[in-house]
């Protein structure tokens, strides 16, 4: 997992060590330094260009060593450790009006450490500067085992207390290199290739700065006192639409000088991976043109700031023109621009896309005729690319589809980036705009810089570390830049189960979707994201969607086998919530994944107890549907229910759902008109109300509402028959095979959808569209079944039933004389199941709750369920933890709220940790009344009611 970061490279560690104390700190560097042992210090792993990674010991600076140490509001400044995340921090300080100035598209996983470490700028570097612009103070370690920190007395000049012969040996080098020094460094803002020796120079020595930048190789940071500044009290986003790139880079330099905070670029070609893994609602309305520059206005008056905006957009610089003022509708768009790393991780040609010469630089005034050439040079080398960046700054990001499964892949990528650093040193830019040179561009400097500031640099490295252990193969003496390249020669094809359509049929390309970006180390709750539950409740690498990626990438490269314990242990906490499947900026589907590696490790072979119960439930339900009393009998009997629950392998601490009275099929079944819910004493009940002529859908009944929730489909065939649609029902047969699937028996899944989705076909061939109830078996019909039978004869057949597979909400809201109910004055919780979001989506269930006029309270995040997951032993706690993140104190907040959730296991969590009853959304828009009579009306009551499937729609 720490062999890689966000880079090509892959770099094992021969131990990794994740510091509680400073002191820990000092004692690793000294039994590294006993060893000859080379010591690499790590943040988030967010590090694009390879400087996180090295061969000896790695430090985690992340996992406790990540604290706001002491804020003063006065002076503007707070103490920090390295390991603190940037969004940590703005957490910590701006409820006090303040903010840490720098914000890379990594700010909510990367830290204060790495950002000092590369002189990171972000997007907002025009209005609050660099990395190094905000820093006030420093403690490191050294090589030696000594310490050193640099601050500022009043008056701004700057201190260092530190070894004197380390500091005499730096005057010295400065010296002998003044020329290089004084005439090479600081031609324009983003010039941070290489060491900061400009401040070595005698007449501004200034160590601090000369220390930022400089990657972990010449000492290890233990502290920082940061700089903050006022969080403006307004902003505004000015979109501007261009022609193209180039004509958006020319217009850059003329931007800026309106005064803006941030002018970030991109074109179409990013726009379209968006609107491809996305669709088309996950882009917000975008001036006409081809590319855009994405300008933030700012200030604390709001009218200076609106005529600032009006100004700009009068300036006639692009075919058009858009002033965002809605926060929400701002957020929207920079979240394209966030997530320009993962997006851009598939070039135009889908093919996989990966970082090299990622962040170039070059004076602002020439960044038009650099983009122009650049898409010529990557052209020339049969490539495609889809460029942004921070324009306003000169600084483009890209990455490339090198061709590095090939034979010749390395080939191309070194002739590519020779010719590439060529232009940007033709340019009179840099190497590197923000991210450090790392492994990817060391070798690179000798192209941009003379051989006298190549040589002082390698004497400022020799006076900190004489004997290269801070890091090493990183700037000085750097490793070839196409050496350790994890992807190099890597496929996977044989024996998969799954057919991974959109990666060729290569398990390798999808396990490298993961670039390491760590969004899924971030809480992505805020803009409304499920990824990555598990780490956000243990906070271990090994439990994030990365961590999993990294070590099944071992296994197709070789290095690790299918039964590795390490490839168990890192898929264990997986919840298979398929929220990276979206959350991801490259679509990493971990759910998938995990089935398969199951699937390869357990093929042929003895299976935990789960599988056989758990994995097999629809079998189990249906027998048990023959005696549903005397089943939930057994499971109530102390000492019978609790060692079949152990035998089962579900914790002791779980309760069981009961089965339902009357499945739904048997109700269904005495239904000779239309249809409603069972009664208090669960008899079935006639309807006489006479059929009109309708629309024919077919009502996918999964084994979920048919056993223990059959009151939500009722329900459903209530709404569809009031909207106009005559429910039909598959036969009893079909399954999703949802549960095989989660537990890897994809031998077995394949066999149970073959059967379904050919039965399913026919009524779609006949022009029927398909309604689910529950959300994960539906996103199966819409996405797995897809790709579990590519390549068999029921693939037409799956690819049919997923594309008129539709969700309640999804056929309502096209339904021209339907109506929702008038919900006005009701106020709901509302918690999408993780598939709903992830697959299906939500936008319709919002566009629908929102007609009702109901006060709707969307939750991110997973119940903690996560169907089979959350009930198997050893998984309780983390399921606990998983629900405490956003589900549960929503409840607690809104005692009174109606809650709603389509999910099975989401109402069950629900009911088994807070005793609240939860309703299908069916439920919620049925024609009957559905709050409980009078008299029942406390919790647990209506938990009974609702865990023995009695709806609440029947009290009417």
């Amino acid at each position: 997992m720490y062999a890689t970061d966000a880079s090509l490279y892959r770099v094992p560690p021969r131990a990794v060590v994740r510091p509680r104390h400073v002191d820990e700190v000092a004692g690793a560097l000294e039994v590294a330094r006993a060893h000859g042992v080379a010591f690499t210090a790590r943040g988030g792993g967010t590090s694009i260009a390879g400087n996180a990674i090295g061969p000896g010991m790695v430090l985690d600076f992340s996992r406790h060593l990540n604290q706001v140490l002491e804020v003063d509001v006065d002076a503007r400044t707070a103490v920090v450790q390295p390991g603190l995340v940037h969004a940590d921090l703005q957490k910590a300080v701006l409820p006090r009006g303040l903010r840490f100035g720098p914000d890379p598209s990594s700010h909510s996983r990367c830290t204060i450490g790495g950002m000092i470490g590369n002189n990171a700028c972000g997007s907002r570097a025009l209005g609050y500067g660099r990395t190094s612009d905000n820093v006030v103070a420093m403690s490191y370690l050294l090589a030696s085992g000594e310490t050193l920190r640099t601050d500022y007395d009043s008056a701004g000049v700057p201190l260092v207390d530190g070894p004197q012969p380390l500091l005499d040996a730096l005057r010295a080098a400065a010296g002998r290199h003044l020329g290089a020094a004084r005439t090479e460094f600081d031609t324009f803002g983003r010039q941070l290739s290489g060491y900061a020796v400009q401040h070595l120079l005698p007449e501004r020595f200034d160590l601090g700065q000369a220390l930022i930048g400089s990657e972990g190789t010449l000492g290890i940071l233990t502290q920082a006192t940061v700089r903050l500044v006022k969080d403006p009290d307004h902003r505004v986003l000015v979109a501007l639409g261009f022609a193209d790139i180039v004509a958006a880079g020319h217009a850059a330099p003329t931007v800026v000088t309106f005064g803006p905070t941030a002018c970030e670029g991109m074109d179409q070609r990013l726009v379209d991976v968006l609107r491809a893994r996305r669709g088309d609602t996950a882009v917000p309305p975008l001036p006409r043109g081809g590319a855009w520059l994405f300008v933030e206005i700012a200030g604390d008056d709001r009218t200076d700031v609106l005529d600032r905006a009006s100004e700009l957009a009068a300036a006639d610089l692009g075919t058009e023109t858009r002033i965002v003022t809605d926060p929400a509708e701002q957020a929207r768009l920079w979240r394209i621009r966030e997530d320009g790393a993962g997006l851009a991780g598939r070039a135009p040609s889908g093919q996989p896309a990966w970082p090299g010469l990622e962040d170039a630089a070059v004076p602002p005034d020439r960044l038009g005729d650099y983009l122009a050439r650049f898409d010529e040079l990557v052209a020339d080398h049969g490539m495609t690319s889809a460029p942004y960046g921070h324009f306003g700054d000169g600084c483009m990001h890209v990455r490339l589809d090198f061709p590095l499964a090939r034979p010749d892949g390395l080939t191309v990528l070194r002739t590519f980036l020779t010719a590439a650093a060529a232009l940007v040193t033709e340019f009179g830019g840099s190497i590197s705009g923000e991210h450090g040179d790392g492994r990817a561009r060391g070798e690179l400097l000798a192209q941009m810089y003379s051989a006298d500031a190549i040589a002082l640099f390698g004497e400022v490295k020799h006076a900190f570390d004489p004997d290269n252990r801070l890091n090493p193969g990183v700037l000085v003496n750097p490793d070839p830049f196409d050496a350790a390249v994890r992807m190099s020669g890597v496929t996977y094809r044989r024996d998969l189960a799954f057919a991974y359509p959109h990666d060729d049929g290569d398990l390798a390309q999808a396990l490298h979707r993961c670039t390491g970006v760590g969004r899924c180390r971030a809480d992505n709750s805020a803009a409304g994201g499920v990824m990555c539950p598990s780490y956000l409740a243990t906070r271990e690498e090994k439990d994030s969607t990365r961590g999993r990626a990294r070590v099944l990438q071992d296994v197709v490269r070789g290095d690790l086998d299918w039964r590795a314990p390490a490839v168990l242990d890192v898929l264990d906490l997986c919840l298979s919530c398929k929220g990276c499947a979206v959350d991801c900026p490259t679509g990493v589907d971990m759910a998938t994944y995990k089935s398969e590696a199951l699937h390869q490790r357990y093929r042929r072979r003895p299976r935990p107890r789960s599988h056989y119960s758990l994995g097999w439930l629809p079998r189990w339900a249906r027998l048990a549907g023959r005696a549903p009393r005397l089943a939930n009998l057994a499971a109530r009997t102390p000492v019978l229910g609790k060692a079949g629950l152990t035998l089962a392998g579900v914790d002791r601490r779980r309760s069981v759902p009961p089965f339902a009275p009357v499945p739904f099929r048997r109700w269904w079944a005495a239904q000779p008109t239309a249809n409603t819910a069972p009664t208090r004493d669960t008899a079935p009940v006639r309807d006489t109300a006479p059929v009109s002529v309708a629309t024919p859908v077919l009502l996918f009944v999964d084994s979920f509402s048919e056993s223990f929730s059959p009151d939500a489909a009722a329900a459903t065939v209530r709404v569809l028959r009031a909207a106009g649609y005559e429910p039909r029902l598959p036969s009893s047969g079909t399954c999703c095979g949802l549960t095989w699937i989660t537990t890897g028996q994809l031998d077995a899944a394949r066999r149970i959808l073959g059967r379904t989705v050919a039965e399913l076909a026919a009524a779609v061939r006949d022009g029927v569209q398909i309604v689910g109830i529950e959300p994960s078996c539906t996103a199966v019909l819409r996405a797995d079944a897809v790709e579990l039978l590519e390549g068999t004869p029921q693939a037409e057949d799956a690819r049919l039933v997923a594309a008129a597979t539709r969700t309640l909400a999804e056929l309502l809201t096209a339904t021209a004389d339907w109506s929702p109910p008038d919900l006005t004055g009701t106020t709901i919780v509302a918690q999408p199941h993780c598939h709903h979001h992830a697959v299906l989506g939500w936008a319709a269930d919002r566009a629908l709750l929102t007609r009702t006029g109901a006060t709707v309270t969307t939750l991110a995040g997973c119940c903690g369920l996560a169907g089979n997951f959350g009930v198997e032993i050893g998984h309780y706690e983390v399921s606990v933890a998983v629900a405490g993140q956003n589900l549960l104190p929503a409840l607690d907040a809104a005692p009174d709220a109606v809650v709603l959730a389509d999910g099975f296991s989401c109402r069950t969590q629900i009911a088994d940790l807070r005793d609240r009853p939860a309703l299908h959304l069916a439920e919620l828009l049925s024609p009957r009344p559905w709050p409980p009579p009078p008299g029942l009306t406390s919790p647990r009551r209506w938990r009974g009611q609702v865990r023995s499937t009695r709806s609440l729609t029947a009290w009417a």
